[in-house]
């Protein structure tokens, strides 16, 4: 899959059109690069930041219940059912910045029937144990990837042009540092973090069960995104991979999280590398192998405030300065316009 923003006229027209506002060159610093990326993103002079999206997508890990986090696998359904009453800090900061939050059963390991605010896509009740055999099944990454595809999809067709992604599920920093360090080759010890708050002895056995995981799968270096997806992924990685594919196909700008955020983004630039022009960058992580993966990404995040929740709550707390960056393309004077004489 090959797709990118095109070089076209708009490029030299954005980059004149940023420069002629009232202040001097470069003096709003990232902003102006994140108005020339949201510009570019819709090839427009006037970008429109249209019915912005938040997706919170679940599921359990089967290598949950071997000890890789300080909480049990019930947190997940648990912290779902918090979402759905309004009350976690994603929808606060979702609530208080205009954004549309839905959340996504990719895979819990619990039964919601059908419920208001929602989303059914589960592939099955939580994925297998890495640590004996494959995650998940060729078939089930697949299906994962193709229903966060059509979740992306569907919003496009309503009119969304802003898409930010969260996770919700235990076990799941411990998917996310597997998949970073096959993905970018960052040694296991150095992408290995407390997650949701392991102590000392927590972290340590942490370490040696993923270390047993990679020594189980036995992939070479230049194992495919998809084959170490489906060795250590959850089917929320898997969603939000495919889901952020089939935006950037539709052209929509990617609002990206943290930790296990950029795992997924990491599948999916592997499959389509040109997806990075697509992605704000919104915030770096406490997490120890966030740095990795911005590092092999290129990217410099908006925000650094030592976030490690998840749920997408730094895609929520940068969204303001991404509607900062249009709101002062489109709606800043220019020098000529308000005839205030610019450098001689």
């Amino acid at each position: 899959m090959q797709f990118s923003i095109p070089p076209t006229a708009a490029v030299p027209a954005l980059q004149e059109r940023i420069d002629g506002k009232t202040k001097p060159p470069g003096s709003l610093g990232q902003l102006e690069r994140l108005a020339m990326q949201i510009g570019q993103v819709q090839q427009s002079l006037a970008p429109a930041l249209d019915r912005p999206h938040l997706l919170v997508f679940a599921g359990d890990h089967g290598a949950a219940r071997a000890g890789v986090s300080a909480f049990p696998q019930e947190v997940t359904w648990q912290m779902v059912e918090n979402f759905l009453a309004g009350g976690a800090a994603i929808n606060v900061f979702a609530r208080h910045n205009g954004l549309r939050l839905q959340v996504i059963d990719a895979g819990v390991a619990h039964d919601f029937g059908v419920r208001q605010g929602l989303v059914d896509a589960k592939i099955a009740h939580g994925t297998r144990n890495y640590l004996e055999q494959a995650a998940m099944s060729s078939h089930q990454r697949d299906t994962a990837l193709a229903r966060g595809a059509a979740i992306a999809r569907q919003l496009a067709d309503d009119g969304c042009r802003v898409l930010g992604f969260g996770e919700m599920g235990i076990g799941n920093t411990a998917a996310a540092t597997l998949l970073t360090h096959h993905l970018t080759g960052t040694p296991l010890a150095d992408c290995v973090g407390r997650g949701t708050g392991l102590d000392d002895a927590g972290l340590a056995r942490k370490q040696a069960l993923l270390a047993q995981a990679a020594r189980r799968a036995a992939l070479p270096a230049d194992a495919d995104p998809l084959t170490v997806l489906a060795e250590f992924g959850g089917f929320e990685i898997a969603m939000i991979a495919g889901a952020m594919l089939a935006a950037a196909e539709r052209r929509m700008l990617l609002l990206v999280d943290g930790f296990i955020v950029t795992a997924a983004l990491l599948v999916a630039a592997g499959l389509a590398p040109n997806i990075r022009d697509y992605c704000v960058f919104c915030h770096r992580s406490a997490e120890a192998g966030h740095l990795a993966q911005l590092r092999a990404l290129h990217a410099e995040p908006l925000l650094d405030l030592g976030l490690r929740l998840g749920e997408g709550t730094g895609a929520a707390l940068a969204w303001p300065l991404v509607r900062a960056a249009a709101a002062f393309l489109n709606e800043m004077a220019s020098f000529e316009s308000a005839g205030v004489s610019g450098q001689g």
